[in-house]
């Protein structure tokens, strides 16, 4: 119940379940929901169905990892719902960490989760981030073993390993929470699944097979046992909190609702109590419930129920609509503080603008970076020094670099900064963001893992060995040691090993990191790339232009095999002269571009190096373009 509730009647939905899935990336979430899509009869029978129909967003189906909180609804009416039609709100959240704030607003709409655990990974950091939120609200859980038909599965251990992870978060929270129920914690059920096979059990299935049941019916009894329908107070006015936000080609922007007390009713006026305290009348212009994945209109809503609701242009996260006679608003969604900050601003290189329709100027950047701000409540946009760029502070690495990545596929022109870690004032000392990392290695990368991850001021508090060729290793390293963490990582481990982190509080400053030990190729002047200078360079090191692509002054065109910075000219051609050549150039020994994503691009650059972002290209260059003012700072700060 809300907190404003005093009155001790409560009365109960008990045709409304709600519930999140909540586990590690690539855990199964996705899949999981589209198999309980297909029990329901949510699909029909005869149409197209896709995969993963709960990613709906472009990025989200590239990366293959839920970026937004989104919900479904099924309809359930099989043995256990005992002849009623019970109507199950799924919302399926984000398994990364970054994205935190999508993961808070999902538990703030239901009475219980659904914690899924891949049968052979077992639980991962992000499981502990999503779990410790779910208890911290007093959530009962429901623990799924999922892809227990992988051939690596270790059902047994697995199960073991979320107890004593339950067991010791539980512990975490006794002082903060101190009428948690242990027991109740520690009674967790236990189903065993297959999501991409539509099977549940609950009876252990042999490590690397299937479950004995045909479907998830075992799934939905559990769900329907432990999780508590919605209580609501009877005599209560309404209350409604907006937990997230969309938007309709037709309707405008449209609010998402859980209902706690009280009936939502289409052409009602409610008051919208704002973020600043201010109360506004406001008229419901229409009302949606979610029935499978679409929306459909209603008349009215009840407690528990979750909707949308349109016709209010400016509402946002956390806000309540509550009656307007008795207005009885609830309290605000609290989101963690950013980790990470990197500064956006307008794209400032000689090449800007040339891409047609690009949109190029500060106040479309600043009009998008406000856009984002709406829907996402764990973004902060700050002011800088200069009128055309701005300081945005995130969760991490990841959740930055897809916003620079959307903004980029919307046609925008952008220079992108170094990411840099927030850091605060504790007791008059310099305190650094720490993340928790776990990674898992093959047993031969041991070393190479252990030697990058204390050059970045990480420092080991466990180690496992599981005894199938592969080493647990958990550190605790400040949160700017992760910032081109991965594609180092990528490299030493062939590509085998899995890192994840977790935020793990403040710490005092840890002191110099050396995050590259090569410098930059950089152009000393503008042209067009010949292969020519290309063939003549390639001993230097590796590239990171095509033969004819332009460049400018200023720009990187590749990594210096020394530490230094090495000014080059790329666009050299050869001196012809009328005597036929005995050996002509052979460009088939040119070694290959390295081509640079937009993560990889930002790990790449330095303190006093930018990203260049167009639709059509992304660039590194040096924040000042001139070779002669980069040597005047240089030595200006080497007198310093």
């Amino acid at each position: 119940m809300s907190e404003t509730t005093t009155s001790t009647q409560s009365a109960v939905r008990s045709d409304l379940r709600n519930v999140a899935i909540v586990a590690h990336v690539d855990h199964g979430k996705t899949t999981l929901v589209d198999a309980m899509l297909r029990h329901t009869g949510a699909f029909s029978s005869h149409g197209e169905t896709e995969e993963r129909v709960m990613d709906s967003g472009e990025l989200e189906r590239e990366k293959g990892i839920t970026i937004l909180a989104k919900n479904t609804t099924v309809f359930y009416s099989g043995p256990s719902a005992q002849g009623e039609t019970i109507t199950i709100n799924v919302i399926d959240t984000p398994g990364h960490a970054d994205f935190g704030g999508e993961v808070e607003r999902g538990l703030s709409m239901v009475d219980g989760v659904v914690l899924l655990v891949d049968a052979s990974e077992g639980p991962l950091p992000q499981t502990r981030f999503v779990l410790r939120k779910a208890l911290a609200a007093k959530l009962p859980v429901v623990l799924v073993v999922n892809k227990t038909d992988r051939p690596d599965a270790r059902i047994d251990a697995v199960v073991a390993e979320a107890m004593d992870l339950l067991l010791g978060l539980a512990s975490d929270l006794a002082d903060e929470v101190p009428d948690l129920d242990l027991d109740a914690v520690l009674n967790v059920p236990v189903v065993y699944a297959s999501g991409k096979a539509g099977r549940a059990s609950l009876t252990q299935p042999a490590d690397g097979t299937l479950p004995e049941d045909e479907d998830l019916e075992p799934l939905f009894a559990t769900i329907m046992e432990h999780v508590p329908a919605p209580s609501y107070n009877p005599d209560g006015v309404l209350q409604a909190h907006v937990t997230n936000l969309d938007a309709s080609p037709f309707l405008g922007r449209l609010a998402l609702l859980r209902i706690y007390n009280g009936t939502l009713q289409k052409g009602q006026t409610v008051a919208w109590a704002r973020q600043d305290g201010q109360l506004k009348n406001v008229r419901i212009s229409e009302l949606l419930a979610t029935k499978g994945l679409s929306r459909v209109p209603a008349e009215s809503a009840g407690p528990g129920e979750i909707v949308a609701v349109a016709g209010i242009e400016d509402i946002t996260i956390g806000e309540t609509l509550t009656d307007a006679e008795d207005p009885q608003p609830l309290p605000l969604i609290t989101v963690d503080d950013p980790a990470i900050s990197m500064t956006i601003g307008i794209n400032t290189s000689p090449l800007a603008g040339k891409v047609k329709g690009a949109k190029v100027t500060a106040r479309q950047v600043k009009d998008r970076l406000d856009k984002e701000l709406i829907g996402n409540v764990s973004l902060k946009v700050l002011p800088t020094e200069r009128p055309d760029a701005w300081e945005v502070q995130g969760r991490g690495e990841l959740a930055l670099a897809i916003l620079v990545e959307q903004m980029r596929r919307e046609g925008f022109e952008l220079t992108v900064g170094k990411p840099q870690v927030v850091t605060k004032t504790i007791d008059g000392k310099v305190h650094e963001p720490m993340e928790h990392m776990t990674i898992d290695v093959p047993e031969e990368y041991l070393g190479a893992v252990t030697q990058l991850m204390a050059a970045r001021k990480g420092r080991m508090t466990n180690m496992a060995n599981h005894g199938t060729g592969w080493v647990r290793m958990e550190f605790i390293v400040p949160a700017r040691g992760l910032i081109g963490f991965r594609t180092r990582f990528m490299t030493e481990t062939r590509g085998a090993g899995i890192a994840a982190s977790i935020s793990e509080g403040y710490e005092p400053w840890a002191g110099p990191i050396e995050y590259r030990t090569n410098g930059s190729m950089v152009a000393d002047r503008a042209g067009v790339v010949t292969p020519f200078a290309m063939i003549n360079l390639q001993e230097r090191g590796s590239f990171f232009v095509q033969p004819t692509s332009e460049v400018y002054e200023g720009m990187i065109v590749g990594e210096n095999s020394r530490a230094d910075d090495m000014d080059v000219n790329i666009t050299k051609e050869k001196k012809l002269t009328n005597m036929r050549a005995a050996s002509s150039d052979s460009f088939e020994n040119l070694t290959p571009p390295r081509n640079l994503t937009l993560e990889e691009s930002l790990e790449f650059a330095r303190e006093d190096e930018c990203v260049e972002v167009t639709p059509e290209a992304i660039r590194i260059r040096k924040v000042v373009l001139d070779a002669n003012e980069r040597l005047k700072a240089a030595r200006a700060r080497a007198r310093a």
